[in-house]
């Protein structure tokens, strides 16, 4: 036991290996299993992934997680050309909805980002893809997963210059773990990789 938590893994009650946050919750579980670091594509795709790693900035990521059906009731389904277009008014609204979290600053930038992606040319998800780095080895440990990385950091570059609001190195990364355009799931984690052999 003291082995597998110094690599930075549990055991759920389902007998499964996980990295060391996929067990703490159902909601965890789900989303460790089934979504964090699969590949995700698509303009619209990514600009919700970008919006609620924004809103997650000093909050905890199952306090994104469990409001994400409001979020994306809100944000009618984050399409890029819908929320381009929200006015003050809509502004006005997304600032009373009690299932998001409110906060003027990260409302306001994700309109501004939608307006910036919109322009885009190339899209999103191409732009964002272009910085996903060779595949590596997963991390052995807890210690091994970095909070930014070169690539992390030049995409935050990038964004800002283009005028992205609300994605520094950190929340880059953790798009970039989030999307799949790395793996960080740990070494012993029973997540097979991306491209593994799953009949085998």
């Amino acid at each position: 036991m003291t082995d597998m938590l110094e690599a930075g893994l549990v055991v759920g009650a389902d007998g499964r290996t996980r990295c060391f946050w996929g067990g703490s919750t159902p909601d965890y579980v789900g989303y460790h299993d089934t979504e964090w670091g699969q590949p995700v594509r698509g303009d619209d795709a990514l600009f919700e992934r970008m919006s609620l790693e924004a809103f997650q900035s000093g909050l905890s990521w199952i306090t994104i997680l469990r409001k994400r059906p409001a979020f994306r009731q809100a944000f009618d389904g984050f399409r890029i050309d819908r929320v381009a277009a929200f006015s003050e008014a809509d502004a006005a609204r997304l600032m009373a909805d009690p299932g998001i979290v409110r906060n003027r600053m990260k409302v306001d930038a994700t309109l501004h980002n939608a307006r910036v992606a919109a322009d885009l040319p190339g899209g999103l998800s191409a732009l964002l893809w272009s910085f996903a780095p060779p595949a590596r080895p997963r991390p052995q440990n807890r210690a091994g997963v970095p909070a930014t990385t070169p690539e992390s950091i030049a995409m935050a570059k990038d964004l800002k210059r283009r005028g992205f609001k609300f994605v520094g190195p950190t929340t880059a990364y953790a798009l970039m773990q989030a999307t799949g355009m790395v793996d960080d799931h740990l070494a012993g984690c029973w997540v097979p990789p991306i491209g593994a052999d799953t009949a085998a």
